[in-house]
């Protein structure tokens, strides 16, 4: 299944890619992947991972894809984020709308994620480089991270799946 974000060129990247690893085959043991799923005018984004960390380190991509291939941002320059909120699913929002914000603010695009959890605390980096229209060539601009379709919880198979509709 390929979906496309309002005439977007970024494809999704369905479980077996991973965003940022130029397209690399997962292996059974690995589960790490996002993926892109319709919302109305609007998009969403989930992150898969053996870990909650790991989950929301693959949202931050794919909220990332929906601007560019995030395997085409370098990481030039890392950049701290914290946030904390009273349960996993506030904190993935937060998480993501500090993104936004770095990105807007900043003019820069995120390719690469590191996450630590630690009870509703999160300590980030985002790793990218300064926006090169001609080279990024970004699709749309994500004005936030929503609270629809907003989940974030421990699957069966027991990995994670953190998700939410960004505003686009």
């Amino acid at each position: 299944m390929t979906l496309y974000c309002r005439g977007c060129a970024v494809q999704s990247r369905q479980r077996g890619q991973r965003a940022g690893a130029s397209g690399a085959r997962l292996t059974r043991d690995d589960v790490a992947a996002w993926e892109h799923f319709e919302h109305g005018a609007d998009i969403g984004v989930r992150g898969i991972g053996a870990t909650l960390a790991e989950a929301f380190e693959q949202a931050a991509l794919a909220l990332t894809a929906v601007l560019t291939d995030p395997a085409g941002v370098i990481p030039r320059t890392s950049v701290g984020i914290r946030c904390a909120a009273p349960d996993d699913e506030v904190l993935l929002v937060d998480w993501l709308n500090a993104l936004v914000y770095e990105m807007a603010t900043r003019r820069m695009l995120f390719g690469r994620f590191g996450v630590t959890i630690e009870g509703r605390a999160l300590a980030g980096e985002a790793r990218g480089e300064p926006v090169d229209v001609a080279r990024h060539r970004p699709a749309v601009e994500v004005k936030g991270a929503t609270y629809t379709a907003l989940s974030v919880a421990r699957r069966a198979d027991g990995n994670w799946v953190a998700q939410c509709v960004v505003d686009v």
